[in-house]
């Protein structure tokens, strides 16, 4: 498949994904429904190509934005949700969750950070006027997360029926294996891309007063992250459990922190070489985990498989860090997996450097859901440059 046959592939999944409200859903067929995280990072990816689909997805994110204290959602007033099931059939599915279902750390720092970048690409200042209570009550909750927790961004389940985990590698047991609250790496990052962007905007929609509060905020998160998850003088921990003790596995999460100017400038480099070292590079990407790790499985969900969107956040961070060479290492990486398999799914397996469309058939309980938002519109916003 040529480039420019992909690119049509690509965006036919993207039209095949596009809600009626524009937003776009997070798969098909399963997952077919509004996500945060997924939803936001698929029009962040598509933002120089149709800006619409992140103010739609800004939109419907603020009208269902938490607004009261809920365990059995896991909502809180200014937070953003992990998932809405819109139809009974599908609710039915989960018995034991509430919609919109809230249980979610990165989803609300996200929403901050996606609202600065629609500003900053679109300059439709009108509608980010309309927008800016919400974006001020999901700073607010940002904040409130953080205080409470020392600092960091922190997740423990509300509902006992809810997800375990609540970062992009969620699930309902614990299979990162770090206990509760846990302030997961890539979160902390997340959290300081939403303070620098809610200081940009305050400064033109708010107050003077709240963008200095939210450039000290950052200030001060950039130099205790550096310190604190730092381990093994090479890489930075998975994240901290509720002792503070850091979970010490090599894995893809910090390579989301690139894009986020988090990292001190010796720390950015060491990032980027660990990243590509040969128990997390792959031909057709970089890994979630680490090769040499006790618990490491090729066809695992999480622990050993490969996600294109993950794999376009780790080089949209090397774009904007100036590793261009290495950003374009994951392009044709990507380039390479989707013309093998004819698509760009979920995720996919890489065993002894041999391609493994896990879309096709599950391996063990990892089975690739063969359309996805993330997957599809991060490859089509890398192939802009080819």
């Amino acid at each position: 498949m040529d480039i420019g046959q992909m690119r049509k592939r690509l965006q036919k999944d993207i039209t095949q994904l596009r809600a009626p409200e524009g937003f776009l859903y997070a798969g098909h067929p399963n997952f077919h429904t509004l996500f945060g995280r997924d939803s936001m990072i698929s029009a962040w990816q598509m933002l120089e190509i149709e800006p619409s689909i992140a103010k739609a997805t800004l939109t419907i994110l603020a009208h269902l934005q938490g607004k009261s204290m809920n365990p059995t959602k896991e909502e809180e007033p200014g937070k953003i949700l992990h998932e809405h099931r819109f139809d009974a059939e599908s609710r039915s599915l989960l018995p034991h969750w509430k919609f919109p279902y809230y249980g979610s750390v990165d989803s609300t720092p996200l929403f901050v950070y996606l609202a600065g970048q629609y500003a900053e690409r679109t300059r439709d200042d009108g509608y980010i006027r309309e927008l800016w209570p919400s974006v001020l009550a999901a700073y607010n909750w940002v904040k409130g997360c953080a205080d409470a927790s020392g600092g960091y961004l922190r997740y423990e389940r509300r509902n006992p029926y809810g997800l375990f985990h609540q970062g992009w590698k969620d699930g309902s047991e614990d299979h990162l294996k770090i206990r509760p609250p846990v302030a997961i790496v890539e979160a902390q990052g997340y959290a300081f891309a939403a303070y620098r962007a809610f200081a940009e905007l305050a400064d033109r929609f708010g107050t003077t007063t709240l963008a200095n509060e939210a450039s000290e905020r950052a200030r001060v998160l950039r130099d205790c992250f550096n310190r604190d998850f730092w381990v093994s003088g090479e890489f930075f921990a998975l994240g901290l459990d509720g002792s503070d003790v850091p979970r010490e596995v090599a894995t893809s999460n910090p390579g989301h922190l690139l894009f986020t100017g988090i990292l001190s400038l010796d720390r950015t480099t060491e990032t980027v070489a660990r990243l590509f070292r040969a128990d997390l590079w792959t031909p057709y990407g970089i890994r979630t985990h680490s090769t040499s790790a006790a618990d490491f499985n090729p066809y695992g969900y999480h622990t050993g498989t490969v996600w294109p969107h993950d794999n376009w956040i780790i080089a949209e961070g090397l774009r904007r860090s100036g590793f261009d060479r290495e950003a374009g290492r994951i392009t044709d990486a990507l380039i390479a997996a989707c013309d093998e398999l004819g698509k760009i799914p979920e995720l996919y397996a890489v065993v002894d450097e041999r391609l493994v469309d896990l879309s096709e058939s599950a391996m063990g309980a990892t089975r690739a859901n063969p359309l996805q938002a993330w997957a599809s519109a991060g490859l089509l916003a890398l192939l802009q440059d080819r």
